[in-house]
């Protein structure tokens, strides 16, 4: 029998602005000495190299921002610009050309590399600047009801190194940071059991294969959006040398590619400019942020909400509960019931939400199914109610009505049902 799960023990009054922000319950006192380095870290501004003040430099020398807090505000979601004057605050831009790497993943632009960066330190250009524009197209329910949807453009403006040709980008806002301990301590046993099943609609999820720079081989992804990278360190890591130019012990190499002279030239903040201890506090905290407690698990149309929520589809990939296994080296986070509403695995979403950009076994159609514990907290604590990878959807409703390919079954169902029936749904949906 399954223990009762894990946000059933976090009391309603953390889901106010800080529900992000909490540890898992239960952390002795030196782990959570532990979870704060982390945290001070996490919140730290990077600055450049060399300061004689501060031990903690190296920022870029190119970069998207100073902190990690500054994309995921109180661990929560980042969001896009409303127009294209407005620069992206918590939003970047993948980048690669057709093709793979030597391990399967994106081949880097030669030029630009992986991720646009839009600033560097004195004396190294930045690489220019991703200009966001939306367009707009309307759908119509069975019941007559007109919602607007918006589609992303995106233009490459002041590029810092000369034209970049053809290239494929992704805009991703940055995605809440909690509850991934949890998330990498399901067994991968689990998660292929859950790829090999039969599922309605015929839908197939499947593990991403990815590579592990610390390990040197080919590994199931369960991180990232696309599920591109294997485990919560590596991911840690490579946000830090992909958005600030922190380098690690993964990724010891600058940010630089083999053409931008000024940023091979840049002084270091050490090697590498985050240490092994730093990087196992960082990854520390993100395993031991607590997912937030469901609310209103009892009232009348919540539970018709869930239940629709089953009876559409829409938990073929959303999955309610998932188990902990024993984790080798956090135990808090082991053998633990959650509800996170996800399998981990990549689906195909369809063209509407498509970026055509492949990322090791993902394909330009496919996308991670994200956890949606704590969505319905997302206005409580970011103060915007952006939503899907890019922050196109602006609500609940517009999130699920982009959904395509192996969620359009459930997505037309969705559609058909009347008024009342919708938002109890929705009302399911912001209990989480």
């Amino acid at each position: 029998m399954l223990a009762a799960p894990l946000q059933a023990d976090l009391g309603a009054a953390e889901r106010g602005r800080d529900a992000f922000s909490l540890p898992l319950p239960g952390l002795t006192a030196l782990e959570l000495e532990r979870f704060a380095r982390g945290r001070a870290l996490f919140r730290q501004a990077w600055v450049i190299a060399p300061s004689r003040d501060s031990a903690d430099d190296g920022l870029g020398p190119l970069y998207n921002r100073i902190t990690c807090v500054a994309c995921h505000t109180r661990n929560g979601r980042g969001r896009a610009p409303d127009g294209p004057d407005e620069r992206m605050q918590s939003m970047l831009l993948r980048l690669s050309v057709p093709g793979r790497d030597p391990h399967g993943g994106p081949k880097p632009h030669p030029v630009y590399g992986e991720q646009l960066n839009e600033d560097g330190v004195p004396g190294v250009p930045g690489e220019g600047r991703a200009a966001l524009s939306w367009r707009e197209q309307v759908v119509t329910l069975a019941d007559g009801e007109r919602v607007s949807l918006r589609r992303p453009r995106i233009e490459l403006r002041e590029p810092g190194y000369g034209p970049p040709g053809r290239v494929l980008t992704s805009a991703r806002v940055g995605p809440p940071v909690f509850g991934l301990g949890l998330l990498e301590a399901v067994p991968l046993a689990t998660l292929a059991a859950i790829a090999r099943e039969q599922r309605r609609d015929g839908v197939r999820g499947r593990l991403n294969r990815v590579w592990s720079v610390e390990r040197q081989r080919s590994e199931a992804g369960r991180f990232g959006l696309k599920a591109n990278q294997p485990d919560l360190r590596q991911q840690v890591a490579g946000a830090m040398i992909g958005d600030l130019g922190i380098t690690s012990s993964l990724f010891p190499q600058q940010n630089c590619t083999p053409t931008q002279a000024a940023c091979r030239a840049a002084p270091a903040g050490g090697t590498p400019e985050l240490s092994d201890a730093q990087l196992d506090d960082l990854t520390f905290y993100f395993a031991h942020l607590a997912p937030p407690p469901r609310a209103d698990r009892a009232t009348p149309q919540v539970r018709e909400g869930e239940a629709l929520f089953a009876s559409l589809g829409c938990a073929t990939c959303h999955r309610p509960q998932l188990q902990t296994a024993p984790h080798p080296r956090y135990p808090q986070l082991s053998g633990r019931v959650i509800e996170p509403y996800t399998d981990l695995l990549v689906h195909d979403m369809g063209a509407g939400l498509a970026d055509g950009r492949p990322d090791y076994a993902a394909g330009g159609r496919d996308w991670r199914t994200p956890p949606l514990w704590g969505i319905g907290l997302v206005e409580t604590v970011n103060e915007h109610s952006q939503l899907l990878h890019d922050g196109r959807a602006r609500n609940l409703t517009e999130a699920i009505l982009w959904h395509g390919g192996e969620a359009r079954p459930a997505r037309d169902r969705f559609g058909r049902l009347e008024r009342d029936r919708r938002e109890a749904l929705l009302a399911f949906l912001r209990s989480l």
